[in-house]
């Protein structure tokens, strides 16, 4: 039996590195609601929370890496007494399990900059979760493990003490930067594991001088030659990383080196809402035996999916080994990115389709870090909302976004990346007037990048953000590229234009201390 006394847990039966049909009966066995879907994922269901708690993140305030945090509303501050007071509630919890499940893997497949991890958790499908997520050893490099560099004690079946110092709900989620551990109580949503790790990631990378990325990445499958694609949630990132043309690297957290980028990941974490094997035939099928569908609604009578049911949450997902791509790049490692591509989902029906930036500009939106809510997916939103996270990461970051933008304008200008800004959102009006630019035509426009036909493509000046639009792409209506023709009444896109533009200057008045004046001055006009 794996020992795990050290952590002063002491159980029955501890399972390290159980095999996926293993923990699909345990799951059964243990989890009521756990089942079959017709396709063989397992279902599972993460109870009251089914997506992050970042306002319950919180960091230890530590001499050694104080002067290193970005201190604020992303990374909370608690003191060292507090840290030890969650992992003694998350240790008491765990000794009370009978069984607990450790998942010992690696995040980083270059070996000169993998981390090895160790997640001790009391459901099967957080193993199973984690088994996905992370890179999988081989039997020998499992037998040479020895000591791990982060370790994730999840007890999140349990809460968090509200009356402890520093807490504010019953969900905690602590990382100490010195220690490399991560405690989680009060939630059971298993993509706060996953992020912990990115978020180490986040920390450990650029005191190497590495860049560590909240993006998808694909390569060419001639030259290796890759291209990065950064955004938040819903704006497409693991969509368009599923191409057929190109191989996957992976769909969400990389780093780019001195040498080229590799994935941090083993695995793939699919937004699964109103998924069809018609739009995303990859994704459709690597939802098969091995893989996990959290908080799904299913047809009791066969097992069947119905990705169209958000009554759960519109935050369903889909975790699998990234080898459940057909066209994977197996070490998932490539040469340095001749692309960079920022996407946002602009539900304002303001952006262009597709517009080449200048390297002052792709620091102003990497900061920025632009996409929008649209009404209806939150009570009280009546209208489209901007949403800034900067980096396309903010929730992730551990430094000031000064540092991650500074190691990204340096990689571009070293390796004479292009950069493109690409809006998967509205044209002709905004949510509820406009209609969401057609999947087809924003895989278009990614070929059209790669194969280099955007890059003598004629253009035209965006009046209002500065941006240089491109006005003719192949397999790409002509009349959507400019976003203003695309309105019927363009007083109301004029108006709409502005108001999006202030809210830009808003937001970037919080960074624009940290940056040159070339940086400032290459967002929106006043």
């Amino acid at each position: 039996m794996f020992d795990l006394r050290k952590y002063e847990i002491d159980v029955q039966t501890v399972h390290r590195n159980a095999s996926p049909p293993a923990l699909y009966q345990k799951a059964f066995l243990r989890d009521p609601r756990a089942t079959l879907s017709d396709t063989g994922a397992l279902i599972a269901y993460s109870g009251d929370k089914t997506g992050r708690s970042p306002k319950d993140k919180r960091v230890v305030k530590h001499d050694t890496s104080s002067g290193d945090v970005w201190w604020g509303p992303v990374n909370i501050g608690i003191e060292e007494s507090t840290f030890f007071v969650n992992r003694e509630r998350a240790i008491d919890y765990l000794n009370t399990c009978h069984e607990l499940y450790v998942v010992d893997s690696f995040a980083g497949w270059d070996p000169d900059y993998r981390l090895k991890v160790r997640v001790i958790c009391a459901r099967p499908y957080h193993a199973l979760f984690m088994h996905n997520m992370l890179i999988r050893p081989t039997p020998e490099e499992l037998a040479h493990f020895g000591e791990p560099d982060c370790v994730i004690l999840n007890a999140g079946a349990f809460p968090a003490n509200r009356y402890t110092t520093g807490m504010t709900s019953k969900t905690s989620v602590d990382l100490s930067l010195e220690r490399q551990e991560v405690v989680i109580l009060g939630t059971q949503y298993a993509g706060e594991m996953k992020k912990a790790v990115f978020t180490l990631m986040n920390y450990l990378m650029p005191k190497r001088g590495v860049l560590s990325m909240h993006c998808s990445a694909t390569a060419d499958p001639k030259t290796g030659v890759s291209s990065v694609l950064f955004g938040l949630s819903g704006t497409g990132k693991t969509t368009l990383s599923a191409d057929p043309k190109r191989q996957l690297v992976g769909d969400d957290e990389h780093c780019w080196t001195d040498k080229g980028i590799f994935n941090i990941e083993g695995g793939c974490y699919a937004k699964a809402i109103y998924l069809t094997r018609d739009a995303e035939p990859e994704i459709f099928d690597a939802l098969r035996f091995g893989a996990v569908l959290e908080n799904v609604v299913y047809d009791e009578s066969d097992n069947h999916v119905d990705f169209a049911d958000s009554s759960i949450t519109e935050n369903t997902r889909g975790a699998y080994p990234i080898e459940f791509i057909s066209n994977i790049r197996i070490p998932c490692v490539a040469e340095h990115p001749n692309h960079v591509i920022f996407l946002t989902c602009d539900a304002f029906g303001v952006l262009p389709p597709v517009s080449r930036l200048t390297p002052e500009q792709a620091e102003y939106h990497f900061i920025s870090g632009y996409t929008a809510k649209v009404a209806g997916t939150e009570v009280g939103v009546t209208e489209p909302q901007a949403t800034f996270s900067p980096c396309f990461g903010g929730p992730f970051l551990v430094w000031h976004p000064g540092k991650y933008a500074g190691l990204l304008s340096e990689r571009i200008r070293t390796h004479k990346a292009s950069v493109w800004l690409v809006n998967t959102g509205w044209s002709g009006g905004p949510y509820g007037v406009g209609k969401r630019v057609k999947l087809s035509y924003t895989r278009a426009i990614l070929d059209a990048i790669h194969e280099g036909a955007l890059a003598t493509a004629p253009t035209a000046r965006e009046p209002f953000f500065g941006l240089t639009m491109v006005t003719e792409c192949p397999s790409v209506p002509k009349e959507i590229l400019v976003p203003r023709a695309t309105w019927s009444d363009a007083g109301k896109y004029d108006e709409m234009a502005r108001k999006l533009a202030t809210l830009f200057r808003n937001n970037f008045k919080a960074y624009a201390d940290g940056v040159s004046v070339a940086v400032r001055e290459a967002g929106p006009a006043a």
